[in-house]
């Protein structure tokens, strides 16, 4: 393979464009071209073009995960939608539109919304879903730049279950320097996790009442007021961080802005009997980078009534330094257990 095909990730005997076999969810995709540095959290298996700007993507999702399993009633995390659709829109950069593999990626807007999580329910195989995607990816030539956004419906079996959408800004190293103002190196692994004696415990939080399984997987501690927050990760957490990064990565933020949600729907309304509140959807809008190195305080700013009964919206913001850095509009509803649930 030549330094030019490794560099923008071609496969051996690929050419951008060729035409794969038809999705099948065998295995996954190389991790390197969805920017995951363990295969175990790869989940795409693959994409079939159909059109000018459009694909399918499959993906297959574990019947267990460590961070991302299923809840109580075996609907699978809907954090796992998010994540793949950021693998969708990197993949397809890389494979389809020779964006180089050196180009940093830089997260804009991402929001989601599963409307029948009944359909995600995980039985006795993982499931296997098909984002039917369109993107509109704009190179600026003068600039090395590629601005590039991604809508998909989520499907299952031939179901329309959801729908997400993700943007991007993907730099070269040159440029990427420029928007971090030096701030690129690195933070390794240990640097200032919770191993380290200078950073405070976790504050006590059980796992259960943030809807996780392990200790390990809390990212937040009580903040100073009615619904503050701050997040306390550990650069060492294998999957929040699975390589090596700068700056605070985007899904990193929406565990902590979710955990929040379970906090809030545990002191929420009751749910009725067979019923318990889950995570439906998301509209994150990052406004500049995270650092690792400065506190990120985690605010709950509005709550409301959703769209129908039983459910709730949270509007969250994250702050480091007295700026905002993101914030997010959740959407949290009522679903059915897996023993009332209707077939």
């Amino acid at each position: 393979m030549s330094a030019q095909a490794e560099e923008r990730g071609i496969e051996a005997g690929e050419e951008w464009g060729a035409a794969e076999t038809p999705l099948t969810f065998q295995r996954p995709v190389p991790r390197r071209l969805v920017h995951r540095a363990s295969m175990a959290e790869v989940f795409v298996t693959g994409a079939v073009p159909t059109g000018e700007g459009r694909f399918l993507v499959g993906a297959q999702w574990p019947r267990d995960h460590a961070l991302y399993h299923p809840d109580q009633h075996r609907l699978s995390d809907p954090l796992l939608f998010a994540e793949t659709i950021r693998q969708a829109l990197v993949y397809l950069a890389h494979r389809y539109y020779a964006v180089p593999l050196s180009y940093r990626f830089i997260g804009g807007d991402l929001d989601f919304d599963i409307a029948r999580p009944e359909l995600l329910r995980v039985g006795g195989a993982p499931v296997s879903v098909v984002l039917d995607a369109a993107g509109t990816w704009t190179r600026q030539h003068l600039s090395q730049r590629y601005d590039m956004r991604l809508d998909v419906v989520l499907t299952v079996d031939g179901e329309r279950c959801g729908r997400g959408s993700l943007s991007v800004l993907a730099v070269d190293e040159r440029r990427y320097g420029l928007l971090r103002r030096g701030r690129t190196s690195p933070v390794p692994p240990g640097a200032f996790g919770r191993a380290d004696a200078s950073r405070p415990a976790p504050g006590g939080i059980d796992p259960a009442v943030v809807g996780r399984l392990r200790t390990k997987d809390v990212v937040l501690e009580p903040g100073v007021g009615d619904g503050a927050w701050r997040m306390n990760f550990d650069l060492d957490h294998a999957i929040l961080f699975d390589h090596p990064t700068d700056h605070l990565p985007l899904m990193a933020l929406l565990e902590g802005f979710r955990q929040i949600g379970h906090l809030e729907m545990r002191g929420g309304t009751s749910s009725p009997d067979g019923c318990h509140h889950a995570l439906l959807g998301a509209s994150v809008e990052c406004l500049s980078f995270g650092e690792l190195d400065e506190a990120t305080d985690l605010f709950v700013r509005e709550r409301v009534r959703g769209p129908v009964p039983g459910s709730r919206r949270l509007v969250v913001e994250a702050v480091q330094a007295g700026r905002p850095i993101a914030g997010a509009v959740m959407t949290w509803g009522l679903t059915e257990g897996a023993d009332t649930a209707r077939t």
